[in-house]
């Protein structure tokens, strides 16, 4: 990543640590729930980033964990197909909001998966409030899936 001064304003500010951690956190809280304790495979944040942080595909998104995937990903093949590019352009700001949130213990590692350590509620509001209102709807939506190399195939991203 270039340093903070050679980053542009917005990108700066979109794709900062701690939002990217935030994001990360709560999709890996969600997930934990819906999946009765099973944690998130660490890998996923790197889908998780650009399903929440892509404001046409975040609003694409349903408003609830009643789509199944593989509907969704039929009816949004645009937005799909560019998943896996995104994904890899969101790699070095995803590794960065990793450390962040493992330095800030906002997340820990457990047994190679992402273990959030942020309270439930939040107060926020405004696009804040979309991009995490996404997250925790991708991390249980994601948590449906046993398997997560199906999410990775559903979404044509490999991990």
């Amino acid at each position: 990543m270039p340093s903070w001064t050679q980053r542009p304003q917005a990108s700066a500010a979109f794709l900062n640590p701690a939002l990217v951690a935030a994001v990360a956190a709560t999709a890996a809280r969600d997930y934990e729930r819906e999946a009765s304790g099973r944690l998130m495979p660490w890998p996923m944040a790197f889908v998780v980033a650009p399903l929440v942080l892509h404001r046409p595909t975040r609003r694409a998104l349903p408003t609830s964990t009643r789509t199944h995937l593989p509907n969704w990903v039929a009816d949004h093949p645009a937005l799909v197909a560019g998943l896996a590019a995104r994904s890899t352009s969101l790699t070095p700001a995803v590794r960065e909001g990793l450390r962040f949130g493992l330095r800030h213990q906002m997340l820990t590692i457990e047994q190679g998966s992402l273990k959030s350590r942020i309270p439930s509620k939040s107060r926020t509001e405004g696009e804040l409030a979309d991009l995490i209102k996404a997250a925790s709807l991708i991390g249980r939506w994601t948590a449906k899936s046993e398997n997560p190399s199906t999410v990775f195939a559903l979404l044509g991203v490999r991990p």
